[in-house]
């Protein structure tokens, strides 16, 4: 058994090269091979969000506060609220983030198919973000 005591992770900024803003990433679980599944708090502040990207496994987001979007490739950008559970397929290019004014946090977990977990792609433009 391993227990992971609140606050004994150090807390992280998205990088810019994957993110559009600030944003936090709080890591909570990865445990060693033969595991493959990871998770992390993410928050997003208003405006913030994730380039393009695609899980070869896909990926569950957990909302837990705030106000956020979410987009698939040819998709409706979809508003997600607290309590709404998102999954994206094994592949599906998509990103997420918070709205242009409210912040938003979620649980994100997936996957790693050898070794990697995602798989980034370009930045989703201002335009695109503004719906």
């Amino acid at each position: 058994m391993d227990i992971r005591r609140s606050g004994s992770q150090p807390s992280g900024a998205g990088p810019s090269e994957y993110f559009t803003g600030r944003v936090r990433i709080d890591p909570l679980f990865s445990p060693p091979e033969p595991a493959r599944v990871a998770g992390a708090l993410v928050t997003f502040e208003p405006g913030a969000r994730t380039a393009w990207h695609t899980h070869p496994l896909g990926q569950t987001l957990l909302v837990v506060s705030g106000l956020g979007w979410a987009q698939r490739e040819g998709g409706p950008i979809e508003e997600i609220r607290p309590g709404d559970v998102v999954w994206f397929e094994p592949g599906e290019k998509h990103w997420h983030g918070a709205t242009a004014t409210t912040a938003m946090s979620h649980v994100a977990i997936q996957e790693k198919l050898n070794g990697s977990p995602v798989d980034w792609l370009e930045h989703v433009a201002d335009a695109q973000y503004g719906g």
